[in-house]
């Protein structure tokens, strides 16, 4: 049996992990299983050509879906990693970077199958998976997400946060892709966010924010991409009183640290 996202699914029936919430014609729906075993993660070896993570939840996902007009839009773990730079020309052109590369290739020398070299950080710029027309779709705008409505301390009538897939670069890192969402009455907020520490090389943070307006069908998708060397980050976090190695650990408060190198923002209305 095949799961939403095109992997195999695990043993767990996928439904069974899901929870949902409808607002306004807009229906939100998590996942949540259990890291893929061994025979999964082999099926999704060959369909995308690289081997997944250490930690990969194959049939996780969250998914907003607008059953009147056909839209939705979907985050799910293969799809992310079939963003990721299969060629390995976009690997870091840098001296520490090949020596960790070869530890982590020696990592699966019992992969029978030929595994081409690609980017081991698993760094993507996954938007999410949408449908194809004839479903309404999103096209670029100037209209930002209004932040001053979601600072406001509405209920939150549904929240969920799901791992898609997390490695730790052979012990020199992290690299994570991980969503949250939060359903207030009138609104909602998903995050997904890709972050990436390479120990002594490169900070990345890939934020993919959608934002829809239930009254009147408004869908926002902003897209940022912050990047910075480690050596530039650990130089603005000198001399805090704080824990600069917490700091350097956690998305959250980095961001402020790195600056953005990309950024993109696209709408459409549903009603």
């Amino acid at each position: 049996m095949a799961s939403l996202n095109g992997a195999p699914a695990d043993t767990v029936a996928p439904g069974l992990a899901d929870t949902s919430i409808t607002k306004d014609g807009f229906k939100v729906t998590t996942r949540k299983l259990p890291i893929l075993k061994a025979g999964p993660i082999d099926a999704m070896t060959k369909a995308l050509g690289i081997t997944p993570p250490e930690m990969i939840f194959g049939d996780n996902l969250a998914r907003i879906e607008h059953a009147q007009s056909g839209w939705f839009i979907e985050f799910n773990a293969f799809d992310a990693l079939d963003r990721v730079d299969k060629t390995g020309e976009r690997m870091f052109k840098v001296a520490y970077s090949k020596e960790w590369q070869q530890n982590r290739q020696k990592q699966f020398d019992d992969i029978k199958e030929v595994v081409k070299p690609f980017d081991w950080s698993y760094s993507t710029d996954y938007k999410g998976t949408t449908p194809p027309p004839p479903a309404p779709k999103l096209e670029p705008t100037t209209t930002p997400i209004p932040l001053a409505l979601l600072r406001r301390p509405d209920p939150i009538n549904f929240f969920d946060e799901v791992v898609l897939y997390e490695d730790e670069l052979a012990d020199n890192g992290i690299a994570m892709l991980s969503c949250k969402i939060r359903v207030m009455p009138a609104r909602l907020l998903l995050l997904v966010r890709f972050f990436m520490r390479l120990d002594d090389v490169v900070f990345r943070i890939r934020d993919t924010r959608v934002f829809v307006e239930f009254s009147t069908g408004e869908v926002i998708r902003e897209y940022t991409a912050r990047e910075e060397k480690y050596e530039e980050v650990r130089r603005k976090l000198a001399g805090r009183k704080e824990d600069v190695l917490a700091i350097m650990r956690d998305p959250n408060r980095l961001a402020e640290h790195i600056p953005i190198v990309e950024q993109t923002l696209e709408g459409v209305r549903l009603k």
